[in-house]
Formats: C-alpha cells, sequence, structure tokens
C-alpha cells in the first residue's frame, strides 16, 4: 500500500524447526504431535519458475509461467535417529532402524523461522511433502576437530490451506520482535494445532518435552 513502512532488513539466521505428520483419514491436519528438531544450520526452498513463450507473426504472442518441482534441503548440527524414523518411515525392531526398498516416508508439513537482528522473525511454512533417505558420510578424525552437518532433501506438493482459494505449497509471514500473530495463525493453518508452549524436542539421543522460551 502507498505510504506504508516496508522492512528492509535481511535475516540473519534460522531457528525453530517443527515438522508433523500429515493425516488425511480424519479432521484433524497432523497424526500426532508437532515435533521440533533443534540446531538447525540451513534450510533453503527452491520453487523454481519458467517463463513460457508462445509466438505468432514473428513475435511474442504471450508469456505464460510454468511452475517446477518445489524442493527442500536441510543442514543439521545432528539430525536425531528419532526425527530420521518419523521422517522417513523408518522401520525399528528393538532400538534398530533400517533402510530399505519397501520404504514409504509419510507425508509432512513443516515450519520453521528466518530470524533478523532485531528480534523479528519470518515464518515459513511447508504444507505437504516427503522427505528422501540421506546420504550416510563419515570422515576420519583430524588433528583439529572437524562437527560433520547432517542433511536431507525432500519433495513438496499443494495442499489445500484454510482461507485460501487455491491450493498452496508455501505459506508464510512475518513477525515483529516481540509479536506472535503470524506465528499463531501461521501454525493453525499448517499443522491445525496452537504454536506448542512445550514441545517435543527430538535430541541425538532422546525425545523430551521442554518448554519453549522464545516469542
Amino acid at each position: 500500500m502507498a505510504g506504508e513502512e516496508k522492512n528492509y532488513k535481511a535475516s540473519t539466521g534460522v531457528d525453530e524447526l517443527y515438522y508433523g505428520v500429515l493425516d488425511d483419514s480424519s479432521t484433524s491436519i497432523i497424526a500426532g504431535d508437532v515435533d521440533f528438531v533443534d540446531f538447525v544450520q540451513t534450510i533453503t526452498v527452491e520453487m523454481p519458475q519458467e517463463a513460457v513463450r508462445a509466438y505468432g507473426s514473428n513475435k511474442t504472442a504471450e508469456i505464460a509461467v510454468a511452475n517446477g518441482n518445489v524442493s527442500v534441503t536441510g543442514a543439521f548440527h545432528k539430525l536425531p535417529i528419532e526425527a530420521r524414523q518419523t521422517l522417513l518411515g523408518l522401520e525399528t525392531v528393538e532400538g534398530l532402524s533400517s533402510y530399505g526398498a519397501g520404504d514409504n516416508p509419510p507425508y509432512v508439513a513443516c515450519i520453521f523461522a528466518k530470524t533478523h537482528e532485531d528480534g523479528s522473525k519470518e515464518w515459513v511454512g511447508l504444507t505437504k511433502g516427503i522427505f528422501m533417505r540421506p546420504t550416510i558420510n563419515a570422515q576420519t578424525k583430524q588433528d583439529t576437530v572437524t562437527f560433520n552437518a547432517d542433511e536431507i532433501s525432500g519433495q513438496f506438493m499443494e495442499r489445500a490451506v484454510e482461507g485460501f482459494e487455491k491450493e498452496k505449497t508455501v505459506v508464510f509471514g512475518y513477525d515483529e520482535a516481540g509479536m506472535t500473530e503470524n506465528r499463531d495463525k501461521l501454525f493453525q493453518k499448517i499443522f491445525g494445532v496452537a504454536y506448542p508452549t512445550t514441545t517435543t524436542t527430538t535430541t541425538s539421543s532422546t525425545t523430551t518435552t521442554s518448554t519453549t522460551t522464545s516469542a
């Protein structure tokens, strides 16, 4: 709108990755609780578009936009086994997880926050997608300590989101420092539940419940 003050502050970090398994068989959007993964390093959402031209009389008659597949790649200090079990639909027997030809990852929804130095956040919601098995990497220890990050990638698609006329793949909103209005609305749109004041936090060794202190 004319005269409205615009925000030109760039994001400087990423925080608070949440995910939930979608449940298409009931009135709820997700099955179970929203889970939280800590120590996010990078999240990249690629949404390619291509301009397609139609020609006639030796000139451009029309231009249309072709939308490509939405892909997501995330890097973590550590992606815990418990998160991989859920995101990838792994079979677990007596504490042992497995990969195999019959793996069938569930549809999930995700939300993460892009953070700014002034305390404001841009919340990004991914409506429906699946994650694929990551590469297993290991490296010998050398004179200096090197931390090997975990990565995972997925493909996302459109889903009906309450309030929007057309199906959406990505929904996002911005909150000023100390504000949570758009965050709270986004959690209801993507997960169908409120932003958790306590979260199921997936760590590298166990799954615990902790109090969320961030606004």
